[in-house]
C-alpha cells in the first residue's frame, strides 16, 4: 500500500535510532540499519540534515561486465521528484559512482539526496550545493571505466563490508521503501511495516522521555528502566 503524505511526515519526525529500535521490536534482525554508510555532505555531522523519502534504486556492475543490461537513459535523468537515489556498487570498487555533476542533475529534478553503498567524489561540490550525500567513503576516481549502471527500480541487497562482514545480516531495499538518513546513519523502513513502526516509535519516545526525566533527576538508570521499560 502506498504511503500517504501524513504518514511520511510522521516517519520523518523520528530519528534513525528510534526507527531501528522499532524495527528490532518487529523482529527485523538488522533493525533496518544499512551498515557502514555515513553522511558526507553537507558535512560529516549536520544534525539539521535528514532524508525521509521513498527509494529509487540503482544497481551498478563492474565496467568489465558485458553481459549485464545497459540503461537507455542516465539514471539521474529518470529520478522521480521527492525520491532518494539509492545506489549499490560492487563491493570491491575503489572508484566513485557519484560526483558533482550528478548532484546538480539530481537536485534539479527534485531528488532529496543520494545514499551510496560505494564511494562518491567531488565532496566540495556536494557541500556547496547543500545536497545530502551518504556513502561508504570517497575516491578521486570517477565511475568510468570501473563501473556502470545496469538496472533501476530493482531490489538491492546491501551487505556489510570489511572486518566482521559475516556477523551482520544484509539489508534488502525495495523500490519505494522509506529511507531515513541522518547524522546517526541510514535506515530502511519497509513499506508494509510503516504504520507499525510509527506506532512503536511513538510509544518508545514517550517511555524514553520519562526515563530521561527520572535519570536527570538523579534516579538510577536501572531503576528508571525497570519502572518505565519494565526491565
Amino acid at each position: 500500500m502506498a504511503s500517504s503524505p501524513s504518514q511520511t511526515s510522521l516517519l520523518a519526525n523520528f530519528s534513525t535510532c528510534e526507527l531501528s529500535d522499532a524495527l528490532i521490536k518487529l523482529s527485523v534482525p538488522h533493525g533496518g540499519h544499512v551498515p557502514d554508510i555515513r553522511m558526507i555532505s553537507p558535512s560529516s555531522s549536520s544534525p539539521e540534515i535528514r532524508i525521509c523519502s521513498p527509494a529509487y534504486t540503482v544497481q551498478m556492475v563492474p565496467g568489465s561486465n558485458k553481459d549485464a543490461p545497459c540503461l537507455s537513459e542516465h539514471f539521474v535523468d529518470t529520478t522521480p521528484a521527492g525520491s532518494v537515489i539509492v545506489i549499490d556498487a560492487p563491493s570491491e570498487t575503489k572508484s566513485a559512482v557519484w560526483g558533482g555533476l550528478m548532484t546538480a542533475g539530481a537536485q534539479a529534478r527534485g531528488a532529496t539526496g543520494v545514499i551510496i553503498s560505494g564511494r562518491c567524489r567531488d565532496i566540495g561540490e556536494h557541500r556547496s550545493l547543500g545536497f545530502p550525500v551518504f556513502s561508504r567513503g570517497h575516491s578521486t576516481l570517477g565511475q568510468s571505466p570501473f563501473t556502470r549502471p545496469s538496472a533501476i527500480n530493482v531490489p538491492l541487497t546491501i551487505k556489510p563490508q570489511g572486518p566482521g562482514e559475516n556477523s551482520f545480516p544484509s539489508v534488502t531495499i525495495h523500490p519505494g521503501d522509506w529511507m531515513v538518513a541522518d547524522e546517526d546513519g541510514v535506515v530502511c523502513v519497509p513499506k508494509h511495516l510503516e504504520n507499525q513502526v510509527i506506532e512503536l516509535a511513538t510509544k518508545s519516545r514517550e517511555v524514553d522521555a520519562q526515563c530521561m526525566q527520572d535519570i536527570k533527576a538523579g534516579k538510577g538508570i536501572k531503576a528508571s528502566f525497570k519502572l518505565h521499560r519494565g526491565k
